[in-house]
């Protein structure tokens, strides 16, 4: 994406050098790069990855909005570690450090790194449990064998939880007269990074919130804080319409993009909402293209080719993800959040009285943010039909505002997968021939390599959370 190709030529400029003594002087901070190239890297890499491989390629599939024809067996549930995403976010988290302490940082890039520091370790517990933290980046001073950090610990510590980290952040931002560079996300500006920090403040209570009784710092961001005001504040990066920053499903192959089908999750509920977004998510089915009567139909997931094949499911007649997702370059963005989201969370929280403010004002802002966001038209009658409007019984309209809010997050990583895991809605269920003993997955291996060379941390983490297995709950999804 944007200055990709800047970073890595910078870095490959600083790492080609004759001189070896100057190389191990300080071999984690490349003293040619500016911060503002490793922000730019940092940003980029983050919404690419979470959007395309990890929510397009593999969460899409947990979140049911895909359904596999052949191949993908993650809509099996046969999870594995995705130890490249694992890599990945360290990666990321040691050139944030870089960026930390790097000639040329200051309190502004500080904590601007800090906010996206948060938002990577939140992926990585959220997909994991336990994971290093406090430890994590201590590779770079010759600790290979980082300790692993409870998920409560992580999230709740009073100085060093994400939660914490995230409210320091903000004080800095707010409070600051330092500058950065490099940000292709918000264009430099510091209140937009305050409003995003505060709307994952918002993310991160309501992932927590089985867990806690105290919603006073909750209450105190809606009430004081600057958050995310309309689609303009989202953080997006998007991709653009020429290489080599496009979309990469744009560019893949035909039959990768063939295997993402339309699920009966999906068919059944925006059906059930005569909900227009459908023709923009989804492909009207090719066989009904030729007949000229438009129609979309899903796929059951979880099924293996020798299961569609056996029940002679033409798929001809299955829809295919629509043309923004694979016809346009340029079609949509790397996503980390959505406005629409922080709308639909605080309607949740108002709902569930953890704040207290009208539930149905945010549930309708929420859809309006989403049919802008993408592009469709909201009907006039949108929020009086019975299926959408909100009555007054508590148990329905949660199961209304949080199946749109799951609706909100296709694409967005594995952030439906999450809301799922915590909240049950929608009520997804395994697939015939899942590979899991019908049980929805709740979590990723942790990676073989992990085992190899940190094997007592290791070893202590996967007990600690009931064993390494893809059915140990987290924390904050725990009975």
């Amino acid at each position: 994406m944007k200055n990709i190709g800047i970073v890595l030529m910078l870095l490959i400029m600083t790492a080609c050098t004759d001189n070896f003594e100057e190389i191990n002087e300080n071999p984690n901070l490349p003293e040619n790069v500016s911060p503002q190239f490793l922000l730019s890297n940092i940003i980029s890499v983050s919404a690419d990855r979470n959007t395309y491989e990890q929510g397009f390629r593999l969460a899409n599939y947990l979140a049911q909005f895909s359904a596999s024809v052949e191949f993908e067996r993650i809509d099996r549930y046969e999870m594995g570690s995705n130890s490249g995403y694992w890599n990945t976010i360290f990666r990321l988290l040691s050139d944030i450090r870089s960026m930390q302490e790097i000639e040329g940082t200051n309190e502004a890039y500080q904590a601007v790194g800090d906010i996206m520091r948060s938002y990577l370790f939140s992926q990585l517990t959220d997909m994991y449990g336990d994971v290093p933290y406090t430890d994590a980046i201590n590779a770079l001073d010759g600790n290979f064998s980082p300790r692993y950090d409870t998920q409560e610990s992580i999230y709740m510590d009073n100085e060093t939880g994400i939660l914490a980290v995230l409210a320091q952040s903000v004080e800095t931002l707010k409070s600051t007269n330092s500058s950065i560079q490099g940000d292709m996300m918000f264009n430099n500006d510091l209140n937009q990074w305050v409003k995003f920090a505060n709307s994952l403040r918002v993310r991160y209570f309501l992932r927590v919130s089985n867990k806690i009784t105290d919603f006073s710092e909750l209450q105190s961001i809606v009430a004081n804080e600057d958050l995310m005001q309309s689609n303009a504040d989202n953080a997006v990066v998007p991709y653009l319409s020429s290489a080599p920053n496009q979309w990469p499903m744009s560019l893949a192959g035909l039959g990768l993009y063939q295997e993402h089908r339309m699920t009966q999750t999906v068919d059944s509920i925006l059906t059930l909402w005569d909900d227009p977004r459908i023709a923009i998510l989804y492909k009207p089915t090719e066989e009904s293209v030729q007949n000229g009567n438009l129609e979309y139909n899903g796929l059951l997931n979880g099924q293996s080719r020798e299961t569609i094949a056996e029940k002679g499911i033409n798929l001809s007649n299955i829809s295919l993800f629509g043309s923004v997702f694979r016809d346009v370059p340029n079609g949509v963005d790397g996503q980390i959040m959505q406005y629409a989201e922080l709308q639909f969370a605080l309607a949740e929280a108002a709902l569930k009285g953890y704040i207290s403010r009208d539930a149905n004002s945010y549930y309708q802002e929420g859809l309006a943010a989403s049919f802008d966001y993408w592009g469709a038209n909201l009907p006039a009658d949108y929020f009086t039909r019975p299926s959408i409007a909100l009555t007054g019984n508590t148990e329905d309209d949660l199961v209304k505002i949080l199946s749109q809010k799951w609706l909100s997050l296709i694409n967005n990583g594995h952030e439906a997968w999450f809301n799922v895991r915590r909240t049950g809605i929608p009520n997804l269920k395994a697939g015939p021939d899942n590979l899991n003993g019908d049980r929805y997955p709740v979590r990723y291996l942790y990676p073989e390599s992990e085992q190899a060379t940190n094997a007592e941390n290791f070893q202590e983490a996967a007990q600690r959370i009931g064993g390494n297995t893809v059915n140990s709950k987290g924390w904050w999804e725990s009975d």
